[in-house]
């Protein structure tokens, strides 16, 4: 432990993905502060909270939790209080404003978000056709997809894919090859409401650094058209020609994360089911 770092315990009764998300979230906006992290997950028993005060004890810092078993974080909230460590219910808030607009009580169920139910199946079955349609894959199965991502080499297609994927919509990608045409089965989606067709880009110095580190890291030769400049700015200017044709929504993915590229994407297609959904009621 270094001087003037800061202890951090993240206590959850399920997979603690809930909290790990919050915390992390909050600390992008705090670079300068040093973080120890202690990760306490599935806390469900009495016997399982006490290792947990232990290291409270030990390394007092600031505990979040996320427990919805109310004797769970009564004792919690009691040792917190009585050691003088800062503390803080982190669903609380949510919880009490959705019972309070609900009108019912939660159900106090730890972990319920993970039940093996119909979503749960669902995501799945996105997972599996992100896999089975990458790069290109399956074409003849594009027009099974609710998003088809459109790019040429090293656009994040296909973590994009697999991120979509976890959120419930069924993704697929296409590359765009140089010297090759796009295949006949995307070509047939031009026009059409679904899939959703968008086209991924990117700033053409970012895109050869991120291709010649590419190489790099595989031992490749890099005197290849991979890398030249002039060629990697036609394969651009050509993929944004496919994209206009196609009618694809564009995004420049040079300063963006996979999570911000999905979230405008999922934006998107809220928004043209709203607009849809607004003639249909016209």
């Amino acid at each position: 432990m270094t001087e003037n770092s800061h202890h951090l315990h993240l206590v959850s009764d399920a997979t603690g993905e809930t909290i790990n998300s919050v915390a992390r979230a909050c600390l992008a906006q705090f670079g300068g502060a040093k973080v120890e992290e202690h990760i306490w997950s599935l806390i469900r028993s009495r016997r399982q909270l006490d290792m947990v005060l232990e290291g409270l004890r030990r390394w007092p810092g600031l505990a979040l939790y996320t427990f919805v078993d109310d004797q769970m974080r009564a004792a919690m909230e009691a040792f917190c209080r009585e050691q003088n460590i800062p503390h803080l219910s982190v669903l609380d808030p949510v919880m009490n404003a959705m019972s309070g607009y609900f009108g019912i009580a939660s159900g106090h169920d730890p972990g319920r978000q993970h039940a093996l139910d119909a979503e749960y199946f669902s995501r799945i079955d996105a997972m599996d056709f992100a896999i089975a349609q990458d790069d290109g894959h399956k074409t003849d199965k594009l027009d099974e997809a609710d998003i088809v991502l459109i790019g040429v080499s090293r656009t994040s297609k296909t973590p994009t894919c697999i991120y979509l994927a976890n959120r419930g919509y069924r993704a697929a990608n296409v590359p765009l090859i140089p010297g090759m045409p796009p295949p006949p089965a995307l070509l047939a989606l031009q026009g059409r409401d679904k899939p959703f067709l968008v086209g991924l880009t990117k700033d053409p110095d970012s895109l050869i650094e991120i291709r010649r580190n590419r190489l790099r890291f595989l031992q490749q030769d890099e005197n290849t058209d991979y890398i030249d400049p002039e060629t990697v700015r036609q394969e651009l200017r050509d993929a944004r020609r496919l994209f206009t044709q196609l009618g694809c929504m564009v995004i420049d993915v040079t300063r963006r994360s996979i999570e911000e590229t999905a979230a405008e994407i999922i934006m998107a297609l809220n928004r043209r089911a709203m607009t849809q959904n607004g003639e249909g009621q016209s």
